[in-house]
């Protein structure tokens, strides 16, 4: 069961979080889970002025910042018992013999490339096409004092 939302903000619940990602309940303990969503916020506003206005338990802001929280545990949490990968950016090109890995991380603004390590992260990126899409509204014109309006 979802923690309530106070005043249009999203509280975390760990346990709807790990319902969500089951796979990572063996890694992610309660005091880490908390503080990968308190790092989830930077990404994902949680504040009653959100551009995600469905604050209410289990909606699509609850949904959007267990996502980036899943992302952030996948990216930082040990799993498996092995530790987190110290790689960063996506694997560009890789060796069997003697092993050898080489990574890429270009990322220009407003790139997807933090997120589509991994796949929490790519799900947040889809899933949040609509709230990084500008829609231009342009505001009335003043109308000038002895000019008719179609004569500007």
């Amino acid at each position: 069961m979802s923690t309530p939302c106070t005043g249009g903000i999203v509280a975390f619940s760990y346990a709807d979080w790990i319902a969500a990602y089951p796979e990572l309940a063996y890694s992610v303990t309660r005091p880490q889970a908390q503080g990968y969503f308190n790092q989830a916020q930077l990404y994902c506003d949680n504040t009653p002025q959100s551009l995600i206005t469905d604050a209410s338990p289990g909606g699509i802001r609850e949904t959007l910042l267990n996502m980036v929280t899943a992302h952030i545990a996948a990216l930082n949490a040990p799993l498996n018992g092995q530790p987190s990968s110290p790689l960063v950016g996506r694997i560009s090109s890789g060796t069997q013999g003697s092993v050898s890995v080489q990574t890429q991380f270009d990322v220009p603004a407003g790139s997807a490339q933090w997120f589509a390590q991994t796949k929490y992260g790519a799900a947040y990126w889809q899933a949040t096409v609509q709230y990084r899409s500008m829609r231009y509204v342009p505001g009335p014109q003043p109308f000038r004092a002895g000019r008719t309006p179609w004569r500007l």
